[in-house]
């Protein structure tokens, strides 16, 4: 993939239509805000913070809105990002004030998380993210059955597998990831701490608010340096998010994970679908190759 190029090519469709892989980084064009504009991404950026909050994949539903009112690739990846982090600020402030995080644990990890970002980020513009796209569902399907068939996930802390400066460097590479690509980042960094760090479900979902804002921070930093946030709708959904991320991280700490376990599994195979639904992508393509 050469210069110019982002690592969406086809997935994501707005009003039927196909968005190619050869996305344009141009300053990004800001579309009128009519009040049904303004309705329809508020109440996108609702629900996207409520289900960020608990599982992540929030993005499956505010992307698509930024896309349907016109806004290119590029432009609605990178408010996306903004809008996004505003909802998962708002459900780590409320995890942290209620004891649920730990920032002295995840101090290392933090770090490399950010670094892993901002070379992903980088590094998007010069590589090919095709394999990519055949990797991820067999990834995000392999989340989907750990939490639906594996050991049951609780809110007990179990024996952690790595130290946290040994985890560092798996959270740096799904930081690399998440900066590169981005599907599934909350589900990868949930499963990590759950099954390295031994932490109880409800404490990871915590702490996969704390990394994936880092992440997101450092995105949005490389973006909003080639002029493609779209600030005024990053504006009005960063309020809706707010609320979803409020009320999402109520609704974990209440009800645990009986609520977490059952949404990472939907969150992980609705990407799963959403990737797939797309023609153009090479494991559908593959797929069809040896059928036919």
């Amino acid at each position: 993939m050469g210069q110019g190029e982002g690592p969406l090519f086809a997935v994501v469709t707005s009003g039927g239509g196909s968005y190619s892989a050869s996305l344009c980084w141009s300053v990004a064009r800001v579309p009128e805000l009519t009040p049904e504009i303004i309705a329809l991404l508020g109440l996108a950026s609702v629900i996207a913070g409520f289900i960020d909050a608990i599982a992540g994949g929030g993005g499956l539903i505010s992307l698509p809105a930024l896309l349907s009112v016109g806004l290119n690739p590029v432009a609605a990846i990178a408010t996306n990002k903004v809008q996004g982090s505003v909802g998962t600020a708002s459900a780590l402030w409320n995890f942290w004030r209620k004891g649920r995080v730990d920032f002295r644990l995840i101090r290392w990890p933090l770090a490399l998380v950010g670094v892993g970002a901002g070379l992903g980020a980088f590094a998007v513009t010069l590589v090919d993210a095709r394999w990519l796209m055949i990797l991820l569902p067999v990834l995000l399907i392999g989340i989907a059955l750990y939490f639906l068939f594996g050991p049951k996930a609780s809110d007990e802390d179990a024996h952690a597998r790595l130290t946290p400066l040994a985890y560092a460097f798996v959270a740096g590479g799904i930081g690399f990831y998440d900066g590169f690509f981005g599907p599934g980042t909350g589900s990868f960094f949930a499963l990590s701490l759950v099954m390295l760090l031994g932490m109880g479900l409800t404490r990871a979902t915590a702490h996969t608010k704390a990394l994936n804002l880092m992440s997101n921070v450092v995105g949005i930093v490389v973006l909003a340096a080639g002029g493609h946030v779209v600030w005024a709708l990053a504006g009005i959904m960063a309020v809706g998010q707010f609320v979803g991320g409020r009320m999402g991280s109520h609704a974990a700490m209440r009800f645990g994970p009986r609520l977490i376990r059952p949404l990472l599994v939907i969150i992980s195979l609705a990407i799963t679908a959403r990737l797939l639904s797309d023609p153009a992508n090479p494991l559908r393509v593959m797929a069809a190759g040896w059928l036919g």
